[in-house]
């Protein structure tokens, strides 16, 4: 009766079947971009003439630095380079907050190893799932409070924010796992 209503119920299929495919192709797709640039990325730093050999010569060299570096002969020079750095003005802030982040996620001081979910909306069925940085507050005389980091999802951002004690509640979860699930919004599974 109507031929423009099969043309719409077309188009609409056809769209959905667009909004599949970018659903798929898009996390793939950026993902390989990444790989892809930052392969790229090294291989401008270490031209050798051979594609991919810049992530090599760049693991080889991590590798041989970390090796070195865990000497007890070494350990002093880098001691002393720490101290002039977190001695000059801006680098201080530069070079402190990029070291505590990256301590924050790998090494002997992990922060982000505490999952926990707080209830401090007054909504009694809102909470929030964040991380446990500082169990206590005691040096800015808070000692009821601790600081819980809450990530953002879908970014590489977030809040921080002191809590009650009695409004955090630890989760038995992995790490890893908790964070995938803030990131992506809740879409990732626990």
């Amino acid at each position: 009766m109507f031929p423009c209503f099969g043309f719409i119920s077309t188009m609409k299929r056809l769209f959905r079947y667009f909004l599949n495919g970018f659903l798929i192709m898009a996390p793939i797709t950026l993902t390989i971009y990444i790989i892809v640039a930052i392969i790229d990325w090294l291989n401008t730093i270490f031209d050798l003439g051979f594609p991919g050999l810049g992530i090599l010569v760049m693991l080889i060299l991590l590798t041989l630095v970390g090796f070195i570096g865990s000497s007890f002969l070494v350990r002093p020079f880098l001691v002393i380079t720490e101290r002039i750095f977190n001695k000059v003005p801006i680098v201080s802030i530069i070079y402190s907050s990029i070291k505590d982040l990256f301590n924050a996620f790998v090494g002997d001081n992990q922060k982000f190893n505490k999952p926990v979910i707080v209830h401090f909306y007054k909504d009694p069925d809102v909470f929030r799932v964040g991380f446990v940085t500082q169990d206590s507050m005691a040096a800015i005389n808070m000692e009821d409070k601790m600081a819980v980091y809450f990530p953002d999802s879908y970014n590489f951002s977030g809040e921080l924010f002191l809590v009650s004690k009695d409004q955090v509640t630890y989760l038995e979860l992995p790490s890893s796992e908790v964070m995938k699930f803030i990131v992506s919004g809740g879409v990732s599974k626990l």
